[in-house]
């Protein structure tokens, strides 16, 4: 078991690796750029200690320096350091660029996939963590990646650079060099080793943590009416006190890079320091070019120190890379056929035949269900809390497409009609209301945008909005937010009921669509969608029984099967469950 988790790790970290490369791909001009200003920002940093070691040979003995010279070298050195800084500057330049770019493609390719991933999916996962994903982590990301990006290539340069300069000189003292190097790479692999796993917990966490954040704040209202704070802090400090356990191993191993690494760079540094010495004892070597050692030697050992923190970094960026990337592999919806056809004005049959569905395979929810429904019919759905109401209403709008059997609309299965055409057909109002953030007006126009203002008005009036919109600060250009500010559950649900009397698509779907309307407002409304129902093929889901008396078809659901099925009269002469669903509302 062990085993197949380490491949599967070592999997995981390749996609995440050729994922990331194809990201950077697209941007290979300025990657090429910036690599030749590093080597460019190298080459010249290297130099400049050959200069120095130069200089301290023209400094003899007292008496014996060669001014002439000196200056001439300190202005060699003066034009290295110009070109050293121009150079970096434009390198940092490219690698923002680069590395803001991938994040700004990451970020684009995550939301466009979330727009088209299955209900399923965002019905499995905490839109808390999806929201971790796609900022905290893609943040994250771009951290470890411009730091890569900076640091990486500079440092691997350097090491390259350093050898070869050091090697034309002294083949000895490099070789000293060389047989130290190996500790270096044996303290990086050691760390990194150990921080993958313990970064990659440490994402997994913060997501879940910013997932109950998130699901806490947006629900406070809930929380607070039924006392439940304690509880949901005691929650928040268990995922809390995870979160810093995992944190502190992560940052912990993390943090013996530099110690670890800056005890190897002494020893090298000491180890030239005192073979060279010998060496120049005896003449092998002079002062200045000891020196010039020396300062390679520093610089030799430095790009480990940060290389090894580099990676340390890229472990942590590449786990949350990895993440978003799992997001943005999901299977996206079923896509449309290449020959969909696009359904125009719908006359409103719908027919469903032998249709088999289950969220999960192991639960099964709706079996072998039948329905014929004429245009301009209404129909009722009624049952108890999770018989299918719902399901059934996510069946015909095609948010999930059915296991088993068939849903067409006007004669064509639905799985063959673009999902646009086919939702244009239909208008909901659904017991969840749902605004976005603008005016009122921009509300009520979201499904008709080219509608007039008068035309805005007169849905809203047919919907009984238009009063109290009237009593708006700035009336319909009253600005709200997504959640509808400080209008109440019933107002939220007029405008959305508003929306749907503005479209009059010819079906509609009603989902317990005034359940937070006072009863006289809803009197009003009953008789609005009344006259908006005629000639249109309607499906209403309702708890309240007394709202559905004049539907034509009344479908009672139990357990995913439609076990009674008619008017409401004959219904109540059966004398079944739909009666005492009735009488069980109406026992007084």
């Amino acid at each position: 078991m062990a085993k197949t988790k380490k491949t599967e790790l070592a999997l995981d970290r390749k996609v995440t690796w050729r994922k990331v490369f194809q990201y950077i791909g697209k941007y290979w001009f300025m990657v090429v750029l910036s690599l030749l200003l590093a080597a460019v920002t190298v080459a010249l940093t290297l130099y400049i200690p050959i200069l120095t070691g130069d200089a301290v040979d023209l400094m003899i003995d007292k008496g014996l320096v060669d001014m002439a010279g000196i200056l001439n070298l300190v202005k060699k050195i003066g034009i290295a350091m110009l070109v050293t800084a121009v150079a970096q500057w434009i390198m940092n330049t490219c690698n923002n660029y680069i590395c803001f770019h991938i994040v700004q493609d990451i970020r684009k390719d995550a939301f466009h996939k979330i727009e088209i991933l299955p209900l399923g999916y965002l019905d499995r996962h905490a839109a808390g963590d999806i929201v971790s994903r796609v900022i905290a982590d893609v943040d994250t990301f771009a951290d470890g990646l411009l730091m890569g990006f900076t640091q990486l290539f500079t440092g691997v340069l350097t090491i390259l650079g350093t050898l070869i300069f050091m090697l034309i000189y002294n083949v000895s003292i490099t070789l000293v060099v060389v047989c130290l190097t190996p500790v270096s790479f044996l303290v990086a692999k050691f760390i990194a080793t150990h921080t993958h796993d313990m970064f990659q917990e440490q994402s997994r966490t913060r997501g879940e943590q910013t997932a109950l954040i998130e699901e806490m704040v947006g629900n406070q209202k809930v929380v607070r009416t039924f006392s439940r704070e304690a509880a949901v802090k005691e929650q928040f400090g268990e995922i809390n006190d995870r979160l810093q356990k995992c944190s502190l191993k992560a940052i912990f191993y993390s943090s013996l890079v530099n110690p670890c690494t800056r005890f190897v760079n002494s020893l090298v540094y000491a180890g030239v320091g005192i073979f060279g010495a010998f060496l120049a004892i005896r003449g092998g070597i002079s002062v200045g070019r000891l020196s010039c050692f020396l300062s390679y030697a520093n610089q030799y050992t430095k790009p480990f120190n940060e290389i090894s923190g580099v990676i340390t970094e890229l472990q942590n960026a590449f786990v949350c890379a990895s993440r978003v990337f799992a997001l943005i592999d999901q299977e996206p919806q079923v896509p449309e056929d290449e020959d969909a056809v696009t359904l125009g004005e719908a006359k409103g049959n719908v027919s469903l035949k032998k249709v088999s569905f289950s969220y999960l395979p192991e639960k099964k929810l709706i079996r072998n269900l039948n329905l014929d429904v004429q245009p301009g019919q209404r129909i009722a759905i009624v049952g108890p809390t999770g018989c299918g109401k719902t399901t059934l209403i996510n069946l015909l709008m095609r948010f999930y497409d059915v296991n088993e059997g068939s849903i067409s609309v006007d004669g064509t299965d639905i799985r063959h009609l673009t999902r646009g055409s086919l939702r244009t057909n239909y208008g909901m109002v659904l017991q969840e209301t749902w605004l976005r953030g603008g005016t009122i007006l921009e509300n009520i126009r979201m499904g008709k945008p080219e509608a007039s203002e008068e035309e805005v008005k007169a849905a809203a009036k047919a919907a009984h909005a238009h009063s109290f919109i009237k009593r708006l600060p700035q009336g319909y250009h009253t600005v709200i937010t997504e959640d509808g500010g400080s209008l109440s559950q019933g107002q939220k649900q007029l405008l959305c009921i508003a929306r749907v009397m503005l479209c009059l698509p010819p079906m509609l779907i009603l989902d317990e669509a005034t359940s937070s309307i006072d009863t006289r407002t809803e009197l009003k409304i009953q008789n609005a969608f009344a006259r908006m129902m005629e000639g249109r093929t309607s499906f209403i889901v309702a708890h309240r029984l007394s709202t559905i008396r004049e539907a034509d078809v009344i479908l009672v659901m139990k357990d995913g099967n439609i076990i009674e099925q008619g008017n409401h009269e004959s219904l109540m002469a059966q004398n079944g469950f739909y009666t005492n669903l009735y009488n069980s509302q109406f026992a007084g």
